[in-house]
């Protein structure tokens, strides 16, 4: 006898998945966020697992933002925190913060939400942390929207 089973009869979940359309989209916010500034900077998009989806380095940025700005999204989209709360934990004391595997905390690496879920990061590098936040945050609040 053939099982009618539907995926939902057996527990399964669903989830949202960032869109390689939604990373272009996001990063073409952040991106407008840094021209808007004269920044130049770096940006990547992670997918919920940490995986590079989308990144964006602009003209006359530094060569070590590259891997800077991946590393934040990683960060955010892995610990499904904002690197800037870990940085405020560092700057508070906390070094245990420094044991992170694979952590970046400084600012500029923010989460990607749906529907309160992470489903992946954002990570800017190339100027100053709270402007690479900035940038983040323009990102992430084209997704919000």
């Amino acid at each position: 006898m053939q099982s009618t089973a539907t995926s939902s009869d057996k527990h399964l979940r669903k989830k949202a998945v960032l869109s390689l359309l939604a990373a272009k989209q996001i990063a073409a916010a952040a991106e407008a966020e840094a021209d808007r500034n004269n920044w130049k900077v770096s940006i990547a998009i992670v997918d919920d697992s940490g995986r590079l989806l989308y990144f964006l380095r602009m003209d006359e940025t530094t060569n070590s933002s590259v891997d800077i700005a991946i590393a934040k999204a990683q960060h955010a989209a892995n610990f499904q925190r904002d690197t800037g709360f870990h940085q405020g934990l560092l700057e508070n004391g906390n070094n245990v913060v420094l044991a992170l595997p694979a952590g970046m905390p400084i600012a500029g690496g923010i989460r990607l939400l749906d529907d309160g879920k992470v489903i992946g990061g954002i990570g800017v590098s190339g100027v100053q942390a709270p402007e690479d936040a900035q940038v983040a945050k323009a990102g992430a609040d084209w997704l919000a929207e």
